[in-house]
């Protein structure tokens, strides 16, 4: 299993930076004929209401066969699950042009969420048990563009998102909740805390919210959303972060972000993004190394799994990335322009981020 995560990790990274090296070289057009659709938009019809009571609609669900979120790195222990019900958003597994939208048989698009809900939602198992749906997922492309049918694209992902939302809470209508998500998952998630969990009852049972690999602004998102979790027992909170190595230059994130308004309708610009260092839990600060109890590093040769124990620090600069010092070991390869650690957002700090949430929820459990 290790070794199918790490193989296809490797060949979407090339692929990305493959797109991203011939933006740089050749400019916006190249780039948006590579990767963005040229085909016209064709509005997703909604899903039957009860699409994803069937067990075929999610990626990972506790009766789910082969179960993909219960991987766990070479040499880590299985523990009994916790009493928390998890929701988690993968990234983006489509990169097609030919549609806007990822059809739900899209063969490998679902193996590649299947493979990203192994090496992210895994961190979760030991608190809980993993539900990660299907959804027609925007393609790639979508982000690389300003045309109108991305918006559309995005919202109609969306409205997947929220409906296997509702059949999670259906069939999970008590006991304590995390949710979670990475990229385009992360911002279907955000969008997701504000219309369908602040201000409702459900509110009072999430654990904390982690929004991982996708900017979210202090001063025009946040208000809007849950609390930034702002110490290492908070919980009902937010937690949020962006991995670069040093020297970052992380402009491109930068830009997509001051073009932008917030959920509060403020823009963006001139705002700072939401950094928790997951090395201790709480938003900004330094964190050493000999404090990350275990990231997930791709062998050589990308086909095995480790845990590395005590390499890789953490600090959130001012405009509110997290900085892993110089680029670490074990990950020689496939990173996005800027020292851009995206894809291994969860790998870097796999054990802190199990750890955290187990500490989340036992304080949970005492109020």
């Amino acid at each position: 299993m290790a070794r199918k995560f790490l193989y296809v990790i490797a060949a979407i990274i090339f692929l990305v930076v493959a797109g991203l090296v011939t933006y740089r070289l050749a400019g916006p057009q190249l780039m948006s004929a590579a990767l963005v659709p040229s085909a016209e938009f064709k509005p997703q019809q909604p899903m039957p209401a009860n699409a994803w009571d069937d067990a075929k609609m999610w990626v990972a669900r506790p009766d789910i066969r082969n179960n993909p979120s219960e991987w766990l790195p070479d040499g880590f222990q299985p523990v009994a699950p916790g009493e928390a019900a998890v929701f988690y958003v993968h990234p983006t597994s489509y990169l097609d042009r030919a549609a806007w939208n990822a059809p739900l048989d899209n063969a490998e698009a679902n193996d590649r969420a299947a493979l990203f809900t192994r090496g992210q939602a895994s961190a979760f198992n030991g608190v809980g048990q993993v539900w990660a749906p299907h959804y027609r997922q925007a393609t790639f492309g979508a982000f690389l563009t300003g045309k109108r049918e991305a918006g559309m694209a995005l919202d109609a992902a969306y409205r997947d998102v929220r409906m296997a939302w509702l059949a999670f809470l259906k069939a999970n209508p008590d006991g304590p909740i995390i949710v979670a998500g990475h990229s385009q998952g992360a911002l279907h998630l955000t969008r997701l805390i504000r219309d369908e969990i602040v201000g409702k009852p459900v509110a009072k049972r999430i654990v904390a919210a982690y929004a991982i690999g996708w900017p979210v602004s202090v001063e025009a998102d946040v208000p809007a959303l849950l609390p930034a979790c702002d110490t290492r027992t908070a919980t009902g909170c937010l937690i949020s972060w962006q991995s670069f190595a040093e020297p970052a230059d992380p402009s491109q994130v930068v830009d997509l972000f001051d073009r932008s308004n917030g959920f509060t309708g403020k823009p963006r610009r001139a705002t700072h993004m939401l950094c928790t260092n997951p090395l201790n839990g709480t938003p900004g600060g330094t964190a050493l190394a000999n404090a990350n109890i275990g990231a997930v590093i791709p062998a050589d040769d990308l086909k095995t799994g480790r845990l590395e124990i005590g390499k890789i620090p953490a600090r959130c600069n001012d405009p509110g990335f997290l900085l892993i010092g110089d680029p670490p070991e074990g990950f020689d390869s496939y990173i996005l322009p800027g020292n851009n650690y995206h894809v291994f957002d969860y790998s870097l700090f796999w054990s802190n981020l199990r750890a955290d949430a187990a500490i989340r929820l036992a304080a949970y459990g005492q109020k």
